[in-house]
């Protein structure tokens, strides 16, 4: 009798554990990589180092160009969402309310590479991504400099960073960024911006938070480890509540 009693206590044990593992909820994101205007090549690529990053690091990844995923039944499933070079008007009035709504009630945000080429007409996505791109000249190597090294998204990478993208001059800046990145315009030709030229940011907005790395036009990028940890650190940073 005592020795089925222990085998009883040891099986419900073992099933409490089971069931706080199971009810205990995995992180979501959302990649939404829809396009208006000019589409990158890069973003299949894109998802997939996404999706391998979720598998590696513990949170779920889904993926789609389907902007009606955007209403508050849908978004209230993800901790962040990702705009993956988007570019254009990507969601319609009720679209953009619902998405508000979403990020005021502390969700996430991660702008990657050509997210500053959406949505011009949308004053609100502008201060939530930071800026909205104005140009660029042709893709070549540059010199990178980390202005915070304590964040999760740059404490990995060195001083100074020199690698090879697309690299965008900005308009409509907007005040209060947390810059992490700058770019040395000395370092190449066609900057636009001057000695302080950001190229990563977060920053606390409207109830959320929101990420933002130019980086990421190449398919190079997401065989890189130091951009795909970079990239992490700012998809952890939206995630996190």
């Amino acid at each position: 009798m005592k020795k089925r009693l222990q085998t009883l206590c040891i099986t419900c044990v073992a099933l409490l554990s089971l069931s706080f593992i199971t009810s205990k909820k995995m992180p979501r994101v959302l990649v939404y990589s829809k396009t208006r205007g000019y589409h990158h090549a890069s973003i299949p690529v894109g998802v997939a180092a996404i999706q391998k990053l979720g598998l590696e690091n513990n949170f779920a990844v889904d993926t789609t160009t389907d902007s009606t995923f955007f209403v508050r039944k849908t978004l209230k499933k993800y901790d962040a969402v990702i705009f993956l070079s988007t570019t254009g008007n990507v969601l319609n009035d009720k679209q953009q309310a619902a998405f508000e709504k979403y990020i005021q009630s502390g969700r996430g945000f991660v702008g990657v590479h050509a997210a500053t080429d959406t949505e011009y007409d949308w004053p609100w996505y502008n201060q939530l991504v930071g800026a909205y791109f104005k140009s660029h000249p042709k893709q070549q190597e540059a010199m990178l400099t980390v202005t915070d090294a304590s964040h999760i998204s740059t404490q990995h990478l060195p001083a100074k960073w020199k690698r090879f993208d697309e690299w965008y001059n900005f308009k409509s800046l907007q005040n209060g960024l947390h810059v992490l990145l700058t770019i040395d315009e000395k370092s190449y030709t066609g900057g636009e911006n001057g000695d302080v030229h950001p190229m990563a940011w977060y920053h606390e907005f409207d109830g959320g938070r929101a990420f933002y790395t130019e980086l990421g036009h190449t398919d190079e990028s997401y065989a890189d480890p130091l951009y795909l940890k970079h990239l992490l650190g700012g998809i952890q940073y939206a995630m996190t509540k």
